[in-house]
């Protein structure tokens, strides 16, 4: 049995796609938390192990592996079922453009070392912060709806989850603590909805694992 560690932190969107992917691909994990809000990340101990600084990185197989996507693609090359990419190239080239939508367009301009430099450095209210965070989701979630509206099944892609709507969740956990307007988007929020109901989905949100992680 594959023996896992994944540093994460219960908030962290990149940490909460890959919970998601071990729990669907049942890979049992231990979980490390690292306190993103205290800093924990800068400190010489985990900067020796991710010179980054950053979560998830998950300790597999002899390996330490960084990025949630990177990760999720070693856990779909050495644990291929079930698959989170449709077999056919084209396909499967689609859905890896929704997956980087989210991890590259939208997600990079709203992560909390972004938020902080903006409030910190730039001296940016907490208002300006807010209204930096929703205009950039909002306008990356419409053309995501967009994209995939013409394929989209029970999820993004056809009728099983795959790595588009494992990037999604955690997206759309975030939006709504910021308050960004859904409305407009119906497929994103039935997607989400869909997926609120697989056990795999549901045992990675940020307010299951918040306790074992030791975070409030």
């Amino acid at each position: 049995m594959t023996k896992a560690t994944l540093f994460d932190y219960y908030r962290s969107s990149a940490s909460y796609r890959v919970r998601i992917a071990l729990n669907l691909k049942g890979i049992a994990y231990e979980s490390v938390s690292v306190d993103l809000a205290g800093g924990a990340q800068k400190e010489a101990e985990y900067r020796a192990r991710n010179p980054q600084g950053f979560v998830p990185m998950l300790e597999i197989d002899g390996q330490r592996i960084t990025q949630s996507l990177s990760i999720i693609d070693y856990l779909e090359a050495t644990c291929p079922e079930p698959p989170l990419l449709p077999p056919e190239p084209a396909d499967a080239a689609h859905v890896r453009s929704l997956a980087l939508t989210i991890t590259c367009d939208i997600h990079p301009l709203n992560n909390l070392r972004v938020l902080k430099y903006l409030s910190g450095p730039l001296g940016q209210d907490e208002g300006v912060r807010d209204e930096w965070y929703r205009h950039w989701v909002l306008e990356g979630f419409t053309a995501l709806e967009a994209m995939a509206a013409p394929r989209a099944g029970r999820f993004l892609f056809g009728d099983r989850p795959g790595i588009a709507d494992i990037c999604l969740v955690p997206q759309m956990y975030n939006a709504r603590r910021f308050n960004v307007p859904l409305d407009d988007l119906p497929l994103l929020v039935r997607v989400d909805s869909e997926a609120a109901g697989i056990d795999a989905f549901a045992a990675a949100h940020p307010d299951e694992v918040a306790p074992a992680l030791g975070a409030g």
